[in-house]
């Protein structure tokens, strides 16, 4: 469980990476939530997110602050990272491929192969969606490494929201 609370936001999450895929996400930006419920049930983990943030102002803290919050239970769900796969994993979805590698070795780094032709997908605009990811990526201390291609923009965030869970479900399993 990571509670962070700043003047921008008030967060609460719940992880439980031996989950079934449940969860329960109020960011207040529905299409946010849509693609943080793709983390949960393609990544078979159980994820309650509820953010109250200052979205008068914009969307920005409300973003930013969730993927910080998550990389930070992911942090503290994985301990010592002693005994866990690292994955990449690549997903087709319609017209688009996403392609999203990640470590969860102890040392940040973000890569980023992805263009948007529209400003916003329903409420949420497309340039929030690296901050989320490089914002997950220095708190979880992951290196990500995320591409995508295709024409539909809703399919290419979705497929890489896919993607990302699947990564993150072969990279915690306890490598035996």
């Amino acid at each position: 469980e990571i509670i962070r609370n700043t003047n921008e936001t008030k967060i609460k999450i719940n992880l439980n990476l031996d989950g079934t895929g449940k969860s329960n996400i109020d960011t207040g930006i529905a299409f946010f939530d849509h693609m943080l419920d793709q983390i949960a049930k393609h990544g078979q983990m159980d994820l309650e997110i509820k953010v109250d943030g200052d979205l008068k102002v914009d969307e920005h803290h409300t973003i930013e602050d969730t993927g910080i919050a998550l990389g930070e239970a992911f942090n503290q769900a994985l301990g010592n990272k002693l005994g866990i796969e690292r994955y990449a994993f690549v997903l087709p979805m319609d017209d688009c491929l996403a392609q999203v590698v990640l470590d969860f070795g102890g040392r940040n780094w973000m890569v980023w192969d992805a263009e948007f032709k529209r400003e916003m997908i329903g409420k949420m605009p497309t340039e929030m969606f690296f901050h989320f990811f490089k914002s997950f990526a220095d708190t979880a201390q992951c290196n990500l490494n995320i591409k995508v291609e295709g024409d539909n923009e809703h399919h290419k965030i979705e497929a890489i929201f896919k993607a990302f869970a699947k990564s993150i479900r072969m990279a915690v399993r306890r490598d035996i």
